[in-house]
């Protein structure tokens, strides 16, 4: 109990140091999976792949349900609550990023094969979700280290709750474009498989050509 107190306590004096260190893990994290630097995850079939889609959207529906429940309940002065959703939510991003990378390491990428008059919205929105997924981490990141290094009393004092509007607003939109972008993906048009690209944003204009 202590050596818990302990921690709590050192994140609580160094939140803006503990977010850095934790953004940065993830970035290499992803960038390496992405380069191919870092294998870690076992080989999927075709079959699996798409699975693995499918599974990804329905975690991304929760954790976008998460954090509009966590919104609701923050304005209606519930933070208990509104704490239970946002710790839910970030622990469905979890499950998404370990997801998602195991597809990416294990399997492959996929280009929408539709009329320029669809492809264009589509890439403008997945480039939308793509940059707001990436700048959002420390945003995210920083606002749950403050939420949970903190009593619940003590939160006003921080940034927690600007920070908080911030978090959730990217957050959720950059979930929502990704569950729009899979259904036009997945449901609604055809595709062709590709390569995954070495850095998420090339990635847009390569499905240009």
């Amino acid at each position: 109990m202590a050596v818990a107190e302990n921690i709590r306590s050192g994140v609580r004096a160094h939140p803006r140091a503990i977010t850095a260190v934790l953004s940065a893990i993830g970035y290499v994290l992803v960038i390496g999976i992405f380069s191919g630097t870092i294998n870690v995850y076992p080989g999927l079939t075709d079959s699996q792949v798409l699975l693995f889609a499918d599974l990804i959207a329905v975690v991304n529906t929760a954790a976008l349900t998460s954090i509009l429940a966590g919104v609701y309940f923050v304005r209606n002065g519930e933070i208990r609550k509104h704490r239970a959703a946002m710790v839910t939510a970030f622990a469905l991003i979890l499950v998404f990023l370990f997801l998602y990378l195991w597809k990416i390491d294990g399997g492959f990428e996929r280009s929408l094969v539709a009329p320029a008059v669809v492809k264009i919205p589509y890439l403008l929105m997945l480039a939308v979700h793509i940059v707001l997924s990436i700048v959002s981490v420390p945003v995210v990141i920083h606002a749950m280290v403050l939420g949970l290094s903190h009593d619940i009393e003590e939160l006003p004092q921080t940034l927690h709750p600007k920070v908080g509007k911030i978090a959730a607003a990217a957050w959720s939109l950059s979930l929502f474009l990704g569950i729009v972008t899979y259904v036009i993906l997945n449901h609604t048009f055809s595709w062709e498989a590709r390569e995954a690209a070495a850095l998420l944003l090339v990635a847009i204009p390569s499905q240009l050509r």
